[in-house]
């Protein structure tokens, strides 16, 4: 049998005979890890695997000491901390489905102790023993935030209106893609569908971002909402501000971004850990870490908000790193379904997501989006993946799509 421990080599299984329908199991697949740094897409219709491979990508990335950020729209990422290097029938009885346990016509105990066996049978069968999974549970640290909650660990956004650490005599283009970002999310969270070149709030809004941040300022809601009824600046364009954009038009506008700052949920968004992505990678003990950011519970507008900031914050994050060629960092987006759709749709979260299958090569940084179906990506960002993981696909358009 090959060894399945080799550095910088990701196990991912064994190789499948398909004429003679068995596994080869002197065969093992790894994966070399520098290529995920060329990006990957993973697409297959519901139940073809495409989660337990994503899973076993970031598991072996952990175990290899390099940190992911897993954005989780659906719920299904957080059984990563399901870890149980022990196989104990105890370990999985908080967690088993009660209806399958009744059912099998067995108790909770019971069932839990068949659930045990199997996964202790099943890894075995592909050379996943306790020691294993011991080492990965004390490799990393995985831990879940709740943006907008606090059910899990609670993510505060103020830092996304913090002035970052870019200059502007090396970075200008990156820190104004970063405001358009930022301010494409906070508008979209209000209800306002905001063209950046077009659209006088995107335009006014971007204008008093940019004047904070060139003076080291930084911005909250409430400064916001005061420039935006005491603008700093006295122009846009050619026009004075008044006349571009008067004042009583504003207050719409003052009023909706007032209307969710006064909202007592809206103060679950302004607690928690600062949206760092440096050290959000990396545990307080220097372990890299597997930070999962669960959305399920927020809206669609909330849901757009959050992650659109979040890809911002890796972009500035990535442009402050030196350059490499191994794997530094995994960015994985589980059902990227409306966040990179096709042209014309041109939602807040494409440009940073087009931006990381552009750029994060030479940073070290690897993308890994996961959907059902190949048309909800856009095809520049296919075109940028190096790795292409393929599970069922049901209907011809999508073969022949992917072909």
């Amino acid at each position: 049998m090959a060894s399945i421990e080799k550095a910088a080599a990701f196990y991912l299984g064994k190789r499948y005979d398909p004429v003679a329908q068995q596994v080869v199991a002197d065969e093992p697949v790894l994966y070399d890890a520098r290529d995920l740094t060329t990006h990957a897409v993973c697409v297959g219709m519901t139940g073809s695997g495409k989660t337990g491979l994503c899973v076993d990508l970031i598991e072996e990335a952990a175990l290899d000491g390099v940190p992911t950020i897993v954005i989780d729209p659906k719920g299904d990422m957080t059984n990563l901390l399901l870890t149980f290097p022990d196989l104990l029938p105890a370990d999985f009885a908080p967690w088993v489905n009660v209806d399958d346990a009744r059912r099998k016509g067995q108790t909770i105990e019971e069932y839990a102790a068949a659930t045990a066996q199997s996964w202790a049978k099943g890894l075995a069968e592909w050379d996943e023993g306790p020691e294993r999974i011991r080492r990965l549970k004390e490799s990393a640290e995985f831990v879940i935030y709740t943006p907008g909650s606090d059910a899990g660990i609670p993510v505060s956004v103020l830092q996304s209106l913090k002035a970052p650490a870019l200059s502007w005599d090396d970075d200008e283009e990156a820190l104004r893609e970063l405001i358009a970002g930022t301010v494409s999310a906070l508008l979209g969270l209000v209800g306002v569908s905001a063209d950046p070149v077009r659209s006088r709030e995107h335009i006014l809004l971007s204008h008093i971002v940019e004047h904070a941040w060139r003076r080291g300022e930084d911005l909250d809601i409430a400064r916001l909402i005061e420039a935006i009824q005491r603008p700093p600046i006295r122009t846009l364009g050619v026009l004075d501000v008044d006349t571009f954009f008067p004042e009583r038009d504003r207050m719409d506008l003052v009023m909706r971004l007032n209307s969710v700052a006064a909202s007592p949920s809206f103060g679950n968004w302004l607690k928690g850990t600062p949206l760092q992505i440096d050290a959000l990678t990396h545990a307080a003990d220097g372990r890299p870490r597997v930070a999962i950011f669960y959305i399920a519970h927020l809206t669609d507008a909330e849901r757009m908000f959050f992650v659109t900031l979040l890809l911002e914050q890796v972009v500035s994050w990535m442009r402050r790193l030196s350059g490499t060629t191994s794997l530094r960092c995994l960015l994985y987006f589980d059902e990227v379904f409306g966040y990179l759709p096709p042209h014309p749709a041109d939602p807040p979260s494409k440009r940073p997501l087009l931006t990381l299958f552009k750029m994060a090569r030479a940073f070290g940084v690897g993308v890994v989006l996961a959907t059902q179906n190949p048309v909800d990506l856009d095809y520049k960002s296919l075109t940028n993946a190096g790795t292409w993981l393929i599970g069922k696909l049901q209907t011809d358009r999508d073969k022949a799509r992917v072909l």
